[in-house]
């Protein structure tokens, strides 16, 4: 046993400093220090490709600038999200902005005065309007009849906001060339874009299924995995799913250039599982669902290494991840080298 030691207030001490003292407390500021310990870890092994999944509605609550420090710093290689978060952050890019309110507000007369509410913050409807039509507009320069990864789609539009100077999380990843893909896209604004340029005479082609193929087949371009998640949902089960399908793409039921795990009853399949896993989430185990379940429970699916280097932090992201990033920050740590095999899998060819 590892006695505890309580925190002491003094003066002009650090973020960093004071998640260093919580790993020596209780309960969720524990495991609040845990996390940064394993994302500084995760950061610092040269043989470990992190992938992030971004969920829930953090854009719309100022957190997407420190998606793209990770972002700028390659402390990130892949990230995988939800159409909402890749999108609404493009108001603020554009120069608009959200509104804080309280969460008790009359609904009836938001709606009449045009603004949309997320929980304690409002946003106008005539400007998410306008960033679905700069979608559209930009899914009109695109190749018709072409099957598009939903990677490809964003990195195009990246590059294509950045050149507007619009520099939101889509247009930071495709100039640093972090992959970002998108298996729900058209449940967000851009499904909405792709109606519009429908009706313009334009039918846009997302490939799910060269979503999923591409994604897995970045298995061979890396050795070890680290995972972080903001949140659940299909992002989470998305990465999850890198450590124990990438096998079925191949007869033999093996990733090539990878050291597989196999010890299973009854089974020919091969499993990679995450070298590290940290998760920020308010969700709770017990109802079952994948967004609250455990990293224990995700080890006796072989998407999990059983070695604990992981843990989950049941908080709000909005607490978690300006803490943690402002702690990296502090510990200055060296901007990671690209994956050279992962630009070369999908930047090169």
């Amino acid at each position: 046993m590892k006695k505890l030691k309580p925190i002491e207030v003094r003066k002009n001490k650090t973020i960093k400093e004071l998640l260093e003292e919580m790993m020596d407390t209780a309960y969720q500021g524990k495991s609040l220090a845990r996390a940064y310990d394993i994302l500084r870890k995760m950061i610092n092994d040269e043989d470990t490709t992190i992938l992030l999944g971004y969920s829930g509605s953090l854009s719309t609550a100022g957190q997407w600038k420190l998606i793209n420090w990770l972002i700028e710093n390659n402390f990130v290689d892949i990230i995988v999200s939800t159409g909402a978060n890749i999108s609404e952050d493009i108001i603020e890019a554009m120069g608009y902005h959200y509104y804080q309110c309280p969460p008790d507000y009359d609904d009836t007369a938001l709606f009449k005065e045009g603004y949309n509410r997320y929980y304690d913050v409002l946003g106008s409807e005539s400007e998410y309007m306008e960033m679905t039509e700069l979608i559209a507009g930009f899914i009109l320069t695109l190749r018709e009849n072409y099957p598009y990864s939903s990677r490809e789609f964003l990195y195009e539009f990246g590059l294509w906001l950045k050149k507007k100077n619009i520099n939101s999380v889509v247009a930071t990843a495709a100039v640093n060339k972090i992959p970002i893909f998108c298996p729900a896209i058209v449940d967000s604004p851009y499904g909405d874009a792709a109606l519009i340029a429908k009706s313009r005479g334009f039918r846009l082609i997302l490939d799910n299924v060269k979503d999923y193929t591409e994604f897995m087949s970045l298995s061979e371009s890396v050795k070890e995995t680290g995972v972080i998640y903001l949140g659940g949902g299909v992002p989470k089960d998305f990465i999850q799913l890198f450590s124990v399908s990438a096998d079925l793409m191949y007869e033999e039921r093996k990733v090539p250039n990878r050291v597989n795990l196999n010890s299973r009853k009854d089974t020919d399949e091969s499993y990679y599982p995450h070298k590290y896993a940290v998760q920020i989430t308010a969700d709770s185990p017990q109802w079952g669902g994948l967004s609250g379940c455990t990293f224990d429970e995700a080890i006796s699916w072989g998407k999990e290494s059983d070695n604990g280097n992981y843990v989950q932090c049941y908080c709000d992201s909005t607490i978690a991840l300006p803490i943690i990033t402002q702690a990296l920050k502090d510990s200055d740590l060296n901007k990671r080298k690209k994956n050279p095999g992962l630009i070369k899998a999908l930047f090169d060819n």
